[in-house]
């Protein structure tokens, strides 16, 4: 199995001039990208001298340079810590100190924070970090650095990496965080050899190849953007296009100029672009492929997008820690691709288990595990609390867990019924989240949506959504909410008892709705709504 150290070595030797990444503030092209890499691998060897298997901190947006540190990072011997570029302050000092990374790389500035101001003060308070190295704009030859407070211009190193401090594809490359909405993330362990699996599968589900455009728009250091932008892109020898910062607009505009043809996104980011498509005309023709997840896939939304561009809308089904479990394909029906998860991998060996850990597959409905090549190697970290949490993701006798309950049809199709904590229980009646979800989205007013559970005396919990409005509607009542579900003939326990507008939905570091946060607000609302008096769930 190649690394993609060697992979990009061999392409920036056979092509040179070819673009890997449109994007950030000029395209990248493979002789860049290596020796970009190359040349960070080095500085990181002489400020640091790492011993094999450092961790090294990553918070950099979502241009060229991530990849180029990432790959740096690899070339070099030590492990990246992937942080999401939205991560907050208190998010990245946990990461850091969770991971054990001696340094961190970044920009001047992360939200409004001069980093070297804050890094001070983590050290002051006792976190372990012995370097920290600015960067200036993208990470690429040229890039001004500031290291150990000296100003370092990035040059290409005058001699390649010693060959035996690359990380090979079955040892630890990346360390990132669980894209979570519930208290401090945990830190799941990567080899290089589950994404070379998972590249497969995608290959096989997409019929993807050495002809098409790739465009990520999902955090790099997450699984998701993963395997789009940094591992499939590149063992495919293709160009990947990358943006800093999500917007609706531009991505379609991205798309059109650079031709795409395999795009990348979550729910709620094609839904915005479905949303911005209609400002003006567009040739999205290059467009054969929207893989998606991360999230329920709204059906109407998803059929929209496919009508507006002829894209197939494609989905894997899996986590962070396991990686594929099932996935959809260009074989088959539109209703199969937007309705189900797709079909068990095979060499996932899918199995479903009830609550008290029974296998119960031949019931085909349950909690899935798998044991299979896309297995991460669990969570970072030595505390008791990171050893409960891998107690919970892998049972004893070797299946790895997914945290969702799901069905597998006649014809061994997989869907998602909702996660374990994504249902309402309202009166001892499990009520799907996602499936309260996508009626509620079709209802000519809703942009985006998100279900939550509201804390009740009386039946426990009930159901409250917060929506985001498309362009032109002013607000929406419950009643006219009701009215829509009720003409749809919609069953009334699964109709919102509580609608919340807001002009944002929030989102998480991965960019999924943070459902958490809607909890917390309700509660909050309740509270003040009842004098201090509010039910707890």
């Amino acid at each position: 199995m190649e690394s993609l150290g060697r992979r990009i070595a061999i392409l920036a030797h056979q092509r040179p001039d070819a673009i890997a990444y449109h994007g950030g503030e000029s395209p990248l092209d493979w002789s860049g990208y290596d020796a970009a890499a190359t040349a960070f691998g080095a500085l990181l060897l002489a400020q640091l001298e790492p011993v094999r298997g450092d961790r090294v901190a990553i918070l950099l947006p979502d241009g060229p340079g991530v990849h180029v540190a990432l790959l740096g990072c690899e070339r070099a011997g030590v492990v990246a810590v992937g942080i999401g570029p939205r991560a907050g302050l208190r998010e990245i000092e946990h990461l850091i100190r969770l991971s054990g990374a001696r340094c961190l790389v970044g920009r001047e500035e992360h939200q409004e924070r001069r980093m070297s101001e804050v890094v001070a003060g983590w050290r002051a308070a006792g976190l372990a970090l012995t370097d920290h190295i600015e960067v200036d704009g993208e990470l690429r030859l040229g890039a001004r650095l500031r290291v150990a407070g000296s100003n370092v211009v990035l040059g290409a190193s005058a001699s390649p990496l010693p060959p035996d401090r690359a990380l090979r594809p079955d040892e630890i490359f990346l360390i990132n965080s669980t894209s979570g909405t519930t208290g401090m993330p945990k830190c799941v362990i990567h080899d290089q050899a589950r994404w070379h699996a998972f590249h497969r599968f995608a290959v096989r589900n997409g019929r993807l190849s050495a002809d098409d455009v790739f465009m990520s728009l999902v955090p790099a250091p997450f699984g998701f953007g993963i395997w789009t932008s940094h591992v499939t892109p590149s063992l495919l020898g293709v160009p990947t296009v990358v943006m800093p910062r999500f917007d609706a607009r531009e991505a379609l505009d991205l798309i059109e100029r650079h031709r795409v043809s395999v795009l990348a996104a979550v729910s709620t980011q094609f839904i915005l672009m479905l949303e911005a498509a209609d400002t003006r005309r567009r040739d999205l023709s290059s467009l054969r492929i929207l893989f998606t997840g991360g999230e329920a896939v709204p059906y109407a939304r998803a059929a929209a997008f496919e009508e507006a561009t002829g894209a197939s809308v494609l989905q894997f089904y899996g986590s962070n820690e396991t990686g594929a479990v099932s996935g959809t394909s260009v074989d088959d029906s539109r209703d199969k691709r937007l309705r189900t998860a797709g079909r068990p991998i095979p060499e996932m060996h899918v199995r479903l288990f009830d609550e008290s850990g029974r296998d119960v597959t031949h019931t085909g409905a349950g909690q899935p595990g798998c044991k299979g090549p896309t297995l991460s190697r669990g969570y970072y970290g030595s505390s008791g609390e990171v050893a409960r949490a891998n107690a919970a993701l892998l049972r004893p006798d070797g299946w790895m867990l997914l945290g969702d309950r799901v069905e597998i049809d006649a014809d061994g199709y997989l869907s998602v019924v909702g996660r374990i904590d994504d249902f309402i229980i309202r009166g001892g009646k499990n009520i799907s989240g996602p499936g309260v979800e996508e009626q509620v989205a079709t209802h000519p007013a809703v942009a985006l949506v998100a279900a939550v559970a509201m804390p009740d005396p009386i039946f426990g919990e009930r159901v409250c959504v917060y929506v985001e409005l498309r362009p032109g509607f002013e607000g929406l009542e419950l009643a006219d909410l009701t009215r829509h579900l009720a003409e749809r003939e919609v069953s009334k326990e699964s109709w919102p008892e509580r609608i919340i507008v807001v002009d944002e939905l929030p989102r998480g570091s991965g960019g999924k709705i943070a459902k958490q946060s809607l909890r917390d607000d309700i509660r909050r609302r309740l509270e003040i709504e009842t004098g201090g008096n509010a039910p707890k769930r």
